[in-house]
């Protein structure tokens, strides 16, 4: 039988666990269980990517390209904010930091494999990373910067806050889903697109005009989405994600063989 596809996800960073949990002055690297589970689904075989840092792994040992040669497609998992250092903006408040250490590896992970041809889904920070990666920029807070903006957080409803997007005209999106349409999709951010990044393209936008999903041109399959498609299992109002998942997995076969 060919083996499972190899699926590599990159960490959420807990710089500073809490005591509670038993590691005291420790980082922590995790995933979230329902974007594993939603890989594997297909039989998709899910690793997490542990960041090297300095006073950990020597990069003469471990390296970025070491890592992206052994997986079949990336998938940049939501978490903490996008550091606005690292789209050349100060933090407008303390609580709007991000996470640079976790910027600066996923970025490298993000261009070791555009230059190796793999597969990469970005999913909310994901999308978010994967502009800033191409020169773009974010709202450090939709509600400040864009205060016409519908709701798209509610700390209180958390996945189960919601709004219609619509999908863009001639998109790859709209090829698996049709054009013209309005779906429903959870939306978990407070952050958004503010300048595109170079080289990309708007694949689906919400009512106020905040961008819901992205894909970069080029032979390189690379693709982004504000919401969270792998919350979106047995919730039949939401936007099926098994179009979503299939279509990333083609292209991580295609770039396979």
């Amino acid at each position: 039988m060919t083996r499972p596809l190899l699926i590599g996800l990159s960490p959420r960073i807990l710089h500073q666990a809490p005591a509670e949990l038993g590691f005291r002055n420790k980082t922590l690297q995790y995933l979230e269980q329902s974007v594993a589970h939603w890989i594997m689904r297909r039989r998709a075989l899910a690793f997490m990517l542990p960041a090297i840092e300095t006073g950990g792994v020597e990069r003469s040992s471990v390296r970025i390209s070491d890592y992206v040669r052994e997986i079949d497609g990336l998938v940049l998992q939501g978490g903490a904010d996008v550091s606005p250092i690292s789209y050349g903006e100060t933090p407008v408040r303390p609580e709007w930091s991000g996470d640079r250490v976790r910027d600066l590896y996923e970025m490298e992970l993000f261009w070791e494999c555009v230059v190796q041809g793999k597969p990469v889904l970005g999913i909310c920070r994901g999308l978010q990373l994967i502009n800033v990666a191409l020169g773009g920029s974010l709202y450090q807070d939709i509600a400040t910067e864009h205060p016409n903006a519908i709701s798209h957080v509610d700390q209180a409803l958390y996945d189960q806050h919601r709004h219609p997007v619509l999908i863009e005209e001639n998109s790859r999106l709209a090829k698996l889903y049709g054009e013209g349409y309005q779906h429903l999709v959870n939306s978990i951010h407070h952050q958004a697109i503010k300048r595109l990044g170079r080289d990309s393209e708007v694949e689906a936008v919400s009512s106020d005009g905040i961008i819901e999903a992205i894909r970069m041109r080029g032979t390189c399959y690379v693709t982004g989405f504000q919401w969270h498609p792998e919350f979106h299992g047995g919730a039949s109002e939401l936007l099926d994600s098994g179009p979503i998942l299939d279509d990333f997995l083609a292209a991580a076969e295609k770039q396979r063989r």
